[in-house]
This record gives structure tokens, sequence and C-alpha cells, in this order.
């Protein structure tokens, strides 16, 4: 047998280990983020049984719908081994366009509302993108500059107003308050966008090579993976969704001003690593990401009702976060060693 015959049988069962191992890790890590949100809802409830009723678990999925959403293009970036820190302000920007729009034009259709907020934000990830994948910029240095260019921007277009609930029209308004089988509609379409992605990434060849690219970039290019464009719509996805978010913002809140999602980029990378999302690329998943956010949103919640003071919700979280960040790092050391165990039985 050849050379080149023995490394392409091993090559593709190496692969495939990795894959398993990967996939096995990441759920041990999903299902521990379902535990410990079943322990810290359980804990709360026997303090106040109120926690657990109907209105308040919508109350606690509706808090988190944002952030989820958000999650979901933030971690179609980080599994690249890219990060979009401009997220915040383009919600706040596409928010308070969206909510302009429809206060200027009361008869716009729903649907041609959102759109607008959609694609604001799709021009957005494309600027960030152009930069990342043509110009070689780190996307940390990038979207740190975006950050701060998009919410400028929503300054000087706001030039100090806000948009009121009162200028809205109701089927805006309806969209954000309206429920269907008493799920709330921001919900209903944060779980399809979740789902959506999470078919996209897992299903499709392109899906695949996002997450080849952040696991080896170099072997990636050498693949003949189109990393540079991959690159491209991995943040002009981001920004898609980050304007779809804004658009609801405005459709839930009512009122809307330049400052709108500010310091959101914060709480959704927190939620994205928490849920599992490798910050170093290339392994996690939406659902992990998602349930992150609603873990974060759900501990939140349940300071609040006992009555536990705002300091220790942020220590909280960044407690959570370094945890997220020493597991993931453990787990990846444990995948690399389980790997090369691998590569040995298969030389022997």
């Amino acid at each position: 047998m050849s050379a080149e015959s023995t490394v392409d049988q091993v090559t593709p069962e190496r692969g495939a280990g990795a894959r398993r191992l990967a996939d096995r890790a990441g759920k041990v890590r999903e299902l521990g983020i379902l535990l410990a949100l079943l322990l810290v809802v359980g804990g709360t409830a026997l303090s106040n049984p109120r926690f657990v009723e109907a209105q308040s678990v919508r109350d606690l999925l509706l808090n988190a719908s944002i952030v989820a959403l958000l999650a979901v293009g933030q971690t179609i970036v980080v599994i690249t081994r890219n990060v979009d820190l401009s997220v915040g302000s383009v919600l706040g920007l596409a928010a308070f366009l969206t909510a302009d729009t429809f206060a200027s034009n009361k008869n716009l259709p729903v649907v041609a509302g959102v759109a607008l907020g959609v694609l604001i934000g799709l021009l957005c990830g494309a600027a960030n993108g152009l930069v990342v994948a043509l110009g070689r910029v780190p996307s940390l240095v990038v979207t740190l500059g975006t950050l701060y260019v998009f919410r400028g921007l929503d300054f000087a277009l706001a030039s100090g107003e806000q948009v009121n609930a009162a200028d809205l029209p109701e089927n805006l308004l309806g969209l954000g308050s309206g429920r269907l089988l008493g799920v709330p509609n921001l919900v209903l379409i944060t779980l399809i966008v979740v789902l959506a992605a999470w078919f996209s990434l897992r299903s499709y060849r392109s899906g695949r090579e996002l997450y080849a690219m952040g696991s080896n970039p170099e072997a990636a290019v050498l693949a003949g993976i189109p990393v540079r464009r991959r690159t491209f719509t991995a943040f002009a996805v981001s920004g898609a969704i980050a304007g779809l978010a804004g658009a609801l913002w405005a459709a839930r809140y009512g009122t809307v001003d330049a400052a709108a999602g500010t310091g959101l980029e914060l709480q959704v990378v927190a939620a994205v690593v928490v849920g599992g999302v490798a910050i170093f690329g290339g392994s996690g998943t939406v659902l992990g990401a998602a349930l992150g956010a609603l873990l974060l949103s759900t501990i939140a919640g349940s300071l609040v009702v006992l009555g536990v003071p705002a300091f220790w919700q942020q220590a909280i979280t960044g407690a959570l976060l370094l945890a997220a960040i020493s597991i993931d790092r453990l787990v990846a050391l444990r995948l690399a060693a389980a790997l090369r165990r691998n590569d040995v039985r298969g030389g022997a």
C-alpha cells in the first residue's frame, strides 16, 4: 500500500474522530448550561414561587431574546477566530432609523420596516467584513473602531431627539408585544433564527468551513477554503442579525434614542463564551450561545428577585465568563491530547 493511500485512510478517520470528540464535548457543555439553568430557576423558586409563574417565565424569555439573537451572529463570527464588538452600536443605529422611518411613515408594512433594519445591519456588517477580510486587520481592532463610528453616526442622525412609542404605528408595537399561542413574538423570531443558523452551520459545507477556519486558519487556506469570502460573509450575517435585533428592539420598547443597545456587545460576548463557544474559534454552537444568553438573563432576574445588589450581578457574570474560558481551555487541551493518542494508535 502506498504512503499516499495510507494518509488518505488515516486522515478521514482522524477527522471523524475529532468531530466526534468535539461534538461530545459540546453536548456536555450544553447539558451543563441546562443543569445550571435548572438549579438557578429551582433555587429561586424555592425562595419565591412566583418566579416560575407563566408571566415571569415569559418575561425571562423576552429579556433574553435580543441578547440571544445577537449571540447567533456573534457565534458565527467567533467560530472563525474573530470577534464583532460593534453589534450593540449596529443594533442602536438600526433601532433608531427603523423607529424614525415608522414614525414618518405610519402606513409602512411591518415586514418592510424590519427589512430596513436588516439592510442597515447588513451594510454595517459588510463594512466590518471588508476591512477584516480584505485589509487583513485584526477584527478586535476593526470592530472596536466601528463600535464608536456607528454609535457616533447614530448620535449625529438623532441630533439629541428620540422617537416615542406614541409616534409609532400599532402594527409595529404589536409585533413587540404580541404573542402566538402564548409565546411572545420576539421569542419565536429568535427561536427561528437560532434553529436556522444551527441547521446551516451543521448541514452545509459553507458552515463546516467556518469551523475549519477557526480550528486551523493555515490548513483551511491549504485546503482551498475561500477564507476571505467566508470571513466577509460571517461579518455580514452578524450585522444583518444585529439589524434585525435593532428593528425588534424598536418594536418592543417603542421609545428609542441614540443610546439604544449601549454595552450590549459585552453581554453578547459573555453569552457566547458561557454558552460553550470557543473564544479562539473552531467549536461551539448557536444553541449553546442562546442557552448562555438565557442563563445570564435568568441569573440577573433571579438576583433581582432575591434582592441581591446590582454589583453582584456584574461580578457573577464576570466569574461565569472566566470559568467558561477556563473550562473551554481545559476541554481544548484534552481534545488535543485525545487526538494525539488517536494518531499514535493510527500510526501503530
